[in-house]
């Protein structure tokens, strides 16, 4: 029976960092799934009303799919097994609920590395999966020049 590990990407070289990690092999059983997550912010109603419900759907399927589109083909190139799922709300509360939901063993995700002032002001969606999941997270940071 395959594991489950939750990919969360927001379509950085950082993503990229982190689905490399896991196609590498190196620190991850071989029998994974891998969920590649992206979440797009909610929108209001009031946006809603104005454009409509179908569009802002396929605005919200869009953006997750060109977001999770490096991650998926590096896994792919290396015939790693995953499922991509397009997620709408507050990104660190959804990855954290989706783990829960498929019982993950880890959460990946690229760490931006904007440094402690930046995180203390402006929050990091890392620090808060961090702060409430109840899995281990691996937080890979990208090389140098990526």
């Amino acid at each position: 029976m395959s594991k489950n590990i939750v990919l969360a990407t927001d379509g950085s070289a950082y993503s990229d960092a982190a689905a490399h990690c896991i196609a590498d092999r190196r620190l991850l059983t071989p029998d994974i799934t891998v969920h590649v997550l992206h979440c797009t912010p909610d929108v209001s109603g009031e946006v809603e009303v104005f454009v409509g419900h179908a569009d802002v759907a396929a605005w919200h399927k869009e953006q997750s799919a060109k977001a999770m589109a490096s991650a998926i083909a590096i896994l792919r190139a290396a015939d790693v097994p995953f499922e991509a799922h397009g997620l709408v709300g507050f990104a660190p509360e959804r990855i954290v609920q989706y783990s829960r939901s498929v019982h993950a063993e880890a959460i990946v995700m690229g760490a931006h590395g904007r440094g402690a002032f930046f995180d203390a002001v402006l929050g990091s969606v890392a620090n808060r999966v961090v702060a409430r999941a109840e899995c281990p997270v691996l937080l890979v940071k990208a090389a140098k020049g990526a």
